[in-house]
């Protein structure tokens, strides 16, 4: 068994290495396509994964890396003296601490399944999940730079954010309060070490990152190369012609959210370009359903929860998004935001 840890410490010390290498001294255009070895929509598709891929890869190491010290460090008793037994007292708990947890989507999913195995009530956990992509300081400060004349959408997307995962958390309370919905994996089972100075369990967090970062690597990967061929291969064209219309265009920019699988920390740049094209609730559909649920990180999420309950996930976030926003554009327009 450890030579199989050794050789995974090995991997990722490599991996990481190749990534920082790149980051700071590489030309990825010069190291992957000399002598043109892949051409026209193959390369634009590998450019843009490996975008994706550096710019996401540091928080989902952050996210594993802060899922392995709630595994080592802190216990179920802590845990549960710090979330209510009250559900709708949970779920606001919950939101608060998202508010102070700046990570983007693919980060969050370790952390929030970490939480869960530690006791944190499932609705408890969605509500971090759906809102700490969103809800940070990080976030607002792209959103308000991106959106500096237009109040409705820096401020909506939070109020919104708040208004979804509060609702969202409470119909997962309904459907699913005390069922387990986490997925069985080896090491979710290993006994406690009892663990005699500071080093081994150091070394313990080690090994369990990367492990995490294993399991939830290969999908973000997969993820991450899908997205990249929907954004080469989308008519963006045809998509703004479409979305004129404000039920089919928040329709849209929902889909089109959930496509491009941008970081949150990006996104309101991107939606910034669609300003003057669609209405103000079909562009807050935009920031709020991406950061929630996109292409990679639900490949991410089936890593780790039950096909049936990301099924299920999927279904209520985007009937609550798109329902929140269209009512959202009512207020808009009749100018009572």
């Amino acid at each position: 068994m450890s030579v199989i840890s050794n050789m995974r410490s090995l991997l990722v010390t490599i991996l990481l290495f190749f990534m920082l290498s790149l980051f700071f001294f590489g030309d990825l255009e010069g190291f992957f396509f000399h002598g043109d070895i892949l051409e026209g929509e193959f390369k634009s598709i590998f450019v843009i994964f490996m975008g994706i891929f550096l710019e996401a890869i540091p928080f989902l190491l952050i996210g594993v890396i802060f899922s392995s010290i709630i595994h080592e460090y802190i216990s179920e008793d802590y845990i549960k003296r710090w979330i209510p037994k009250h559900p709708v007292m949970a779920v606001i708990t919950a939101i608060i601490i998202a508010a102070i947890t700046p990570v983007c989507e693919c980060a969050i999913i370790p952390v929030v399944r970490r939480l869960i195995q530690k006791g944190v009530p499932l609705h408890a956990g969605m509500a971090i999940l759906t809102a700490a992509p969103i809800l940070n300081f990080v976030v607002f400060g792209s959103t308000f730079f991106a959106f500096q004349n237009d109040p409705a959408i820096y401020i909506g997307r939070m109020v919104l954010c708040i208004a979804v995962s509060l609702t969202v958390a409470l119909i997962i309370y309904v459907f699913f309060s005390g069922s387990n919905i986490l997925r069985k994996h080896t090491n979710d089972f290993t006994a406690p070490a009892h663990h005699h100075h500071n080093y081994s369990r150091f070394n313990s967090m080690v090994n369990h990152s990367i492990d995490e970062f294993f399991l939830v690597g290969k999908y973000f990967i997969f993820g991450g190369f899908l997205a990249s061929a929907a954004q080469v291969y989308l008519n963006r064209g045809s998509l703004i012609e479409a979305s004129s219309d404000p039920v089919i265009g928040t329709a849209l920019m929902m889909g089109l959210a959930y496509l491009l699988s941008l970081c949150s920390e990006a996104d309101a740049f991107v939606a910034a370009a669609f300003q003057h094209v669609v209405p103000q609730h079909s562009i807050l559909a935009f920031l709020v359903f991406g950061p929630m649920l996109d292409l990679k990180n639900t490949l991410v999420m089936l890593a780790s929860f039950k096909t049936k309950f990301v099924l299920f996930f999927i279904l209520i976030v985007t009937v609550v998004v798109f329902l929140l926003c269209m009512l959202a554009g009512v207020f808009l327009k009749e100018g009572l935001v």
